[in-house]
């Protein structure tokens, strides 16, 4: 197998990966085109440690690496936006630009009496 092959197809997935984090909005959207550019890593990775015929297979070990912190990174994204959205109502990357609290109904009537 040429090392070509494999390398288009990851140059392939982190270009759209990367135009997904770039262009979208949603957060959620946001963190699967994180996932893509990262498995666009693992591919990079294993098809060059296949290419190498690599004895301690490192690029196999840091694929597994990488997917261990992809996993965590998922897990703590993933709780984040669901706090967020259930604190602001929305998942909306450019409306979340202004990390301060929003005051509720009551905190507004006392600050007004």
């Amino acid at each position: 197998m040429h090392l070509a092959y494999p390398a288009v197809l990851a140059a392939l997935l982190f270009a759209v990966g990367l135009y997904g984090v770039l262009a979208r909005r949603n957060a959620i959207l946001v963190l699967m085109s994180v996932e893509l550019m990262l498995n666009a890593v693992n591919l990079n990775l294993v098809a060059f440690d296949v290419w190498l015929r690599d004895t301690l297979h490192a690029g196999q070990a840091l694929t597994l690496f990488t997917i261990a912190v992809a996993a965590a990174e998922i897990g703590i994204g993933l709780a984040i936006v669901l706090m967020v959205h259930r604190n602001r109502g929305t998942s909306d990357v450019d409306r979340l630009r202004d990390t301060k609290e929003q005051p509720s109904a009551e905190e507004k009537a006392e600050a007004a009496a």
